[in-house]
């Protein structure tokens, strides 16, 4: 998940993540986060504790080169990668990670 601690969509769809990663996280499966752009690691543990998220990782991309090469050009954008490292899905946007639906299409892909 491509985010930003000044993007108020990614506010709202980082709790959801967390919890997505409480459920189904395992070796098969893992969120991950890479604030791209500039993002201070003081405000991106403070973004983090102000919205109650403590099990995701803490990644940068400061100067917008992963974000650039994976063609990110809004935020939030959550990208799917299966384990041979291919994207296989791609969500512009905030998501509602916690629909059954989601749920149940990240599970399959887990399978």
């Amino acid at each position: 998940n491509f985010w930003a601690t000044w993007c108020a969509p990614c506010r709202k769809e980082m709790p959801m993540l967390s919890e997505l990663q409480s459920e189904l996280g395992s070796d098969k499966f893992a969120v991950v986060t890479l604030a791209t752009g500039r993002n201070p690691p003081p405000a991106m543990k403070k973004f983090f504790n102000e919205i109650g998220v403590d099990n995701l990782p803490l990644h940068r991309d400061p100067k917008s080169k992963v974000g650039n090469e994976m063609g990110v050009f809004g935020l939030p954008v959550t990208l799917i990668i299966d384990p041979a490292g291919n994207e296989i899905a791609r969500l512009p946007g905030d998501a509602d990670w916690n629909s059954d639906s989601a749920k149940d299409i990240l599970s399959a892909l887990i399978k």
